[in-house]
């Protein structure tokens, strides 16, 4: 298993605490959890034919700023 730190906001944080006690889930089993749900949905949604063309990819690194 790999350790890593994860900088969260302070009221992110709050969100997973709340929701890893309904859960009745330890806050890193609960992020692994929500983790693996999203990207189910991700590789359910690239299984699709043609894929869905609605929903653009998301941005990476910085907005281009060059004029149009």
């Amino acid at each position: 298993m790999i350790r890593f730190a994860l900088r969260i906001p302070e009221d992110l944080h709050a969100r997973l605490t709340a929701q890893a006690t309904a859960d009745r889930r330890s806050i890193n089993s609960e992020i692994l959890h929500l983790i693996e749900v999203a990207l189910s949905t991700i590789e359910v949604d690239d299984e699709s034919p043609g894929g869905d063309s609605s929903t653009p990819a998301p941005l990476r690194g910085k907005p281009d700023s060059s004029p149009a």
